[in-house]
This record gives structure tokens, sequence and C-alpha cells, in this order.
């Protein structure tokens, strides 16, 4: 019997990094995510066949059932040895679905491209737990470093609060539609940024981060409440300016853009995927003279 399930991406608006350690943030599901779809196998293998979003497969692997229980690895293949750890973990929390199975044949489809760094690990992951019925949160905490925030996107349709609580996910949908929408834009900056090294990074650099989790738990009520185009500005340059003094980088805007008329935010992991810009006109001449063309407006990108 054959059985389809997606997730939403995800974007980061608020408290990167210090969401890790309890700040409040605001996340935003996206328009684009990933689908899984899990057909019958044989011969107690697993035909996996992974698609980016224009239809080319970049992902074309076959697992027997013993490699994925022996977590037998190869060398020099990342991709594949990653794979391998998530189904052996979900494994671990639901044996069943390779003891009493024969085999999958299993296809993952993006609708975003792979390089564009919306959630190709915490959509899997989402749609894994959701075939296998198992938590998606507890499957990523056993695979990847995170704050979980990117499965409660996968989860949800509707912008949302998160929030480790006592290192437990709690999540509130809220509703945010900022007055300003058609004024911001989701700009790709080239460049996939590795989640798992920019979370390493950030704790070799942290120090005693309590005193500022309540500043970035109101900086993020704030954005929620006051969305208007002079607001946002203010509150964005503010979280602009707390993070430079966490990680001691510079602005995405400073670096790349320091002549832009408008203002520019990092997202999620500093230094790649994507940045929100907030402009008052069009910004798309700009970004491609200076070889930038990726740029998405906000209700193209969000839900």
């Amino acid at each position: 019997m054959k059985k389809t399930f997606y997730s939403n991406g995800k974007l980061l608006l608020t408290s990167e990094y210090l969401v890790l350690d309890g700040a409040k943030a605001l996340a935003l599901p996206t328009k684009f995510g990933q689908n899984l779809t899990i057909e019958p196998g044989n011969n107690k293998e697993i035909q996996w066949t992974s698609y980016d979003d224009d239809g080319s497969f970049w992902l074309e692997e076959t697992f027997a059932f013993e490699t994925i229980t022996n977590q037998v690895f190869s060398e020099n293949q990342p991709v594949k040895n990653m794979l391998i750890t998530i189904l052996y973990e979900a494994y671990q929390l639901n044996p069943a679905y390779l003891n009493d199975s024969e085999g999958y044949t299993i296809t993952t489809q993006l609708t975003f491209p792979k390089s564009w760094g919306l959630g190709t690990s915490s959509t899997l992951i989402n749609n894994i737990a959701q075939w296998l019925e198992i938590d998606a949160y507890t499957l990523l905490a056993r695979t990847f470093l995170g704050s979980g925030y990117d499965i409660a996107c996968a989860q949800n349709n509707s912008p949302i609060l998160y929030q480790l609580v006592q290192e437990k996910p709690w999540v509130e949908l809220v509703d945010f539609k900022p007055e300003c929408a058609s004024n911001i834009y989701f700009l790709y900056l080239n460049q996939k940024q590795n989640s798992q090294n920019a979370v390493k990074a950030y704790r070799s650099k942290s120090n005693d981060l309590k005193n500022l989790i309540p500043i970035f738990n109101q900086l993020t009520e704030t954005v929620l409440q006051h969305h208007d185009f002079e607001s946002l500005k203010q509150v964005i340059e503010q979280h602009e300016k707390q993070m430079t003094e966490i990680l001691d980088l510079p602005r995405i805007q400073q670096a790349l853009f320091a002549d832009f008329e408008g203002t520019i935010k990092s997202l999620g992991a500093w230094g790649g995927d994507f940045a929100l810009v907030l402009s008052r006109k069009d910004p798309s001449p700009y970004f491609i003279e200076k070889g930038y063309e990726t740029l998405l407006r906000y209700q193209d990108m969000i839900l």
C-alpha cells in the first residue's frame, strides 16, 4: 500500500542560536517542503531515491536491512551514512518497520532547491516520524544538533512561537501577518550553511547567556506585536546588534551590502542560506547587479 507524507520547510525570524538555550523564537513555516512516498519492496532492503525540486535525483541508494540495524557505514559518503543513522535511530524507536517487512521503495521529493537550506533534513525527519508513528523531536535529538523549531515548522501551517522549556519543546500558533509584508523579501545568499557546524561554532563562542535570553524574548514579542515598517526596522537592527556581539561576527549587511538602502537580517545560521530584506522599494535590481538572483517576496515564501 502506497503512503505519502509531507512536511513544511522553515525560516527562523528571531532568536537564532539563542533558541538553543531557551530563548523564545518566532519561526515561519514555508510554502516549500518535502514529500516522502513509501511503497512495498522486497529482498529485505530499502531502495531509496531522492529528487530535487527540478526532478533530478541527488541520491540513489539501496540499503539492506542489516546495513541499517548494524549501522554499517561507507567511507567518504556522509550523506548516505547520515541516512543510515536516521533509519537506524528510527528502528530503535519502532523496530517493527524492519522486523515485520519484506522491504520498501522510498522516494523523497523536495519542492525547493536542496541548496536553499529550508529544511532538507528536518522535513525528512518529520516525514519519517509520521510514517513510523514515532516522536519527531526524539528522532531529531538522536540524529542532529538543534532546538527542534524546524520540526515545529514542519508540523504546522502558520507562524509559531517556539521555546525550549525545561528542555522540552513548547509551541504556540500565532497570527503573524506583518503590516509591511509587501516590503519584506527573502534573499538567498548563494551558499548553504551547515547548521550543525554553525551550532558548534556558537557553542564555542557563547558565554553565560542567561542574562541575554530575556532580551531576545522581548525582541521576539516586539516583532510579533509591532510589525509596521519602522518598528520592524528598529527591532531588526537591535537584534542584529545583539547577535553581532554574541557571535563576534559582522552583520551580513555590513559585510556584503553596506550601500544598500534598506535593512537586512541574517536568518538561522549566520553566513549562509537566506536573509530577510526590508525595503521600501523593489530591491531586485540592486541584488541582481551584485550577483544575487534569488529573491522571494514574503507572500511567495511564507504560508
